[in-house]
């Protein structure tokens, strides 16, 4: 399985409906999150998100509404008792912060508490781990920011039966012909891994913008996302007001989705000023059709 869940769709201040930014993505058998506004770990409760389960945080950037609920959810996650390591990726400010916290509150958290630091215009691989692999790269906030790449890479090339059927190759070697080995027959014939099988499938991709002005530079790294997350905070007859506040609008966020090529977007990051979000979809998909809005509690294929 490959999906994220919405825990938080909104920007800075929350609603009686809607609260900040957060996300659970799902692969395979983990959990990783993805900002930790206020209010998430009621949210995880609410919808049923093991905490458990979550290994890996990553936090865009540090504006209240991304990370007010991180210190929270760490102190919980010692209340009861984890003691398997967490890693937190994020810019370098924040270990102080959180350290400060724990200070400030006499707290020693019962796991280990690693730290990645997201640095200036970097960007690259920051995880790899079984068919997952995570990247970072800048995006164009008021204060340092960083959207992430989720990608499943399909490791195992796939065994055409009938050829290594036709070959004599034993079933019992085809977790090797998986792996890419040649298989060496007693007959002296060499049977190449190419003649049996074929490349991996191509893995699915999922990219989170976080908060970000338009920038079609951005453009790259949403080619071939099966699924984009993209910020619109606002409709775009305020788009003034987004370039000022350094966000985005609806028919940006399309706009730059088109652009790309994506299979599917998914907008959030809305305003406190909206009460109804359906306006947001009237103006996105004319210029492109496959949007869907995030709603908390929602699980999105990708």
């Amino acid at each position: 399985m490959f999906a994220v869940t919405i825990l938080g769709n909104n920007s800075a201040i929350p609603t009686a409906e809607r609260h900040p930014t957060s996300q659970v993505v799902t692969s395979y058998d983990q959990l990783l999150m993805i900002d930790c506004g206020e209010g998430t770990q009621v949210q995880m409760t609410r919808f049923k998100i093991r905490r458990s389960r979550i290994r890996h945080i990553f936090i865009s950037h540090l504006h209240g509404d991304h990370y007010f609920g991180l210190i929270g959810l760490l102190n919980s996650l010692s209340l009861l008792g984890r003691t398997e390591p967490l890693t937190v990726y994020a810019p370098p400010e924040l270990e102080q912060i959180l350290q400060l916290q724990l200070d400030c509150a006499a707290t020693q958290l019962k796991f280990a508490l690693h730290f990645v630091a997201l640095r200036g215009e970097a960007a690259g691989v920051i995880l790899e781990e079984k068919d997952l692999e995570v990247s970072f790269f800048p995006v164009k906030h008021r204060i340092p920011c960083f959207g992430f790449v989720f990608e499943q890479q399909k490791k195992k090339r796939k065994i055409i039966p009938e050829q290594a059927q036709a070959y004599k190759i034993p079933a019992a070697f085809y977790s090797r012909l998986q792996e890419g080995a040649d298989y060496q027959r007693k007959d002296g014939l060499l049977v190449k891994n190419n003649w049996v099988t074929l490349p991996p499938p191509k893995g699915k991709k999922y990219v989170y913008c976080a908060d970000t002005i338009y920038d079609e530079s951005l453009v790259p790294r949403l080619e071939g996302a099966d699924l984009v997350y993209h910020e619109t905070t606002y409709l775009h007859g305020l788009a003034e007001r987004a370039a000022e506040r350094y966000h985005s609008t609806s028919v940006q966020a399309a706009t730059l989705a088109a652009r790309a090529g994506a299979q599917r977007l998914l907008i959030g990051h809305f305003s406190s000023k909206y009460t109804e979000l359906a306006p947001f979809l009237e103006e996105c998909r004319p210029v492109f059709p496959n949007t869907e809005l995030s709603v908390e509690g929602a699980t999105y294929l990708i």
